[in-house]
């Protein structure tokens, strides 16, 4: 009789680099289960399958013989709940599977804030395989869509829908876009570029209700300023929550996400949590407790892979990174960079005065030790700015050195010597 497997429920990038590196160390069975899809794709490319820049077949990086060869199991279902002392799961067929350890990677799902007529037609987010799916059979009915919530996948799916000539309202809740994550004055720069290309974007603007037609379409939204804006479609993309509501009720410990210990593992024996799902117990300095963000799912992963084939190993997350973009703007993010100055952290920014591009340092005002930077338009190398992190390098050299960091091809415009100058200038100093 074959030992009861690892199941990995979830498919994404967390699961998928779980079972990934484990099998490299392990010949251990393994079984993924995922309700959404067969098989790993890359989810933050679901739009440009949309914007027919690529076909859903690309989205998948491994042929779909890996699977086999490697000797990892799939299976498509749904799990309603965890057995605890039988160590077995429950699936929506009632169809019980043992495991003999048991990995959640169930990702996230779109917050809905008990808005009026969020459940109507041509209301929904965008996450998920079902998403893509159900807004492309949606798409030929679409003239107008109101897209709520100013964040990264609200720029995304304005874009999708505008890129089919349809007409797009953006409602941002707060003053300036994105203002939890980016200065007022980035903020300002990507607003000028969404108007530019065609976007009704209204900040300060937040939902009410959403308006149905007798058969349950939405019609329109209202907006807490009193306006009614006619619309065919309502895309939810105000944030995301961890994907945890089948387990509400279990004996697993849950505040927003599965609760976890440096270890990724819950309170259950033999029961772990990893990437959008998991909350860690005592997030590390300057760290959220959930990072809902592609790499740290890959590195828990990573880390997770090592636990369970014997070499038990704590989650240490790396400098905090991200990137994106908004149109035709690429934006990364390293170290720490918070929306405006405070006594510990002190700001540089350089902004080109004719193209929409910009750079934001942070540093020690005491010490001068670089903290981090945004920069937008201009793309920068990962592994030099995980380097001046790793040596807490002087703000001076980093920036006397920033032309190490540049990543745009030779036939691209530089500007690192725009930017020396505009330090050198603000900082009264004669040779940098």
């Amino acid at each position: 009789m074959s030992p009861p497997p690892i199941i990995i429920i979830g498919n994404g990038i967390a699961g998928t680099t779980l079972a990934r590196q484990l099998r490299k160390r392990s010949q251990q069975p393994i079984l993924i289960i995922s309700k959404e899809s067969d098989y790993f794709f890359s989810r933050t490319a679901l739009m440009y399958v949309y914007m027919g820049h690529l076909s859903w077949d690309q989205l998948e990086p491994y042929e779909q013989g890996f699977w086999k060869k490697n000797k990892i199991d799939l299976l498509r279902a749904e799990i309603t709940s965890i057995q605890q002392n039988e160590k077995t799961i429950v699936l929506s067929n009632g169809e019980r599977l043992a495991y003999d350890r048991l990995v959640l990677a169930t990702g996230s799902t779109p917050n809905r804030f008990g808005w009026k007529g969020q459940e109507l037609k041509g209301v929904q987010g965008l996450y998920t395989k079902q998403d893509l799916e159900q807004l492309e059979a949606m798409t030929p009915r679409i003239k107008r869509a109101v897209i709520v919530g100013g964040g990264l996948i609200g720029i995304e799916l304005a874009e999708m829908l505008h890129s089919r000539g349809i007409e797009v309202t953006f409602l941002v809740r707060e003053k300036n876009f994105w203002n939890t994550v980016i200065s007022a004055t980035e903020g300002s720069m990507i607003e000028q570029h969404i108007v530019e290309h065609g976007i009704n974007l209204k900040t300060s603007t937040s939902l009410v209700e959403i308006c149905g037609d007798e058969e349950g379409n939405a019609v329109a939204v209202v907006t807490d300023k009193g306006e009614k804006i006619p619309c065919e479609f309502v895309g939810l993309t105000a944030g995301v929550r961890p994907n945890i509501d089948f387990l509400k009720g279990s004996d697993l410990n849950i505040n927003r996400g599965i609760l976890v210990d440096d270890f990724l593992q819950t309170n259950l024996t033999d029961v772990y949590a990893i990437g959008d799902c998991a909350e860690l117990r005592q997030p590390k300095s300057n760290r959220r407790a959930i990072e809902a963000v592609w790499y740290v799912g890959r590195m828990m992963g990573e880390t997770l892979a090592l636990t369970l084939s014997g070499k038990k190993t704590a989650y240490q997350p790396s400098h905090w990174f991200n990137s994106a973009k908004f149109f035709d703007i690429e934006y990364q993010t390293y170290g720490v960079v918070a929306p405006e100055e405070h006594e510990n952290e002190a700001h540089f920014t350089w902004q080109d005065p004719t193209k929409l591009r910009s750079v934001r340092f942070s540093y020690n005002p005491e010490t001068e030790r670089f903290l981090g930077i945004n920069s937008f338009g201009i793309r920068l190398r990962h592994e030099r700015f995980e380097k001046w992190l790793n040596d807490k390098a002087n703000i001076n050299t980093v920036i006397k050195q920033l032309k190490e960091a540049n990543f745009d091809p030779e036939f691209y415009t530089h500007y690192e010597q725009n930017i020396q100058n505009a330090w050198q200038a603000q900082h009264n100093l004669i040779n940098l």
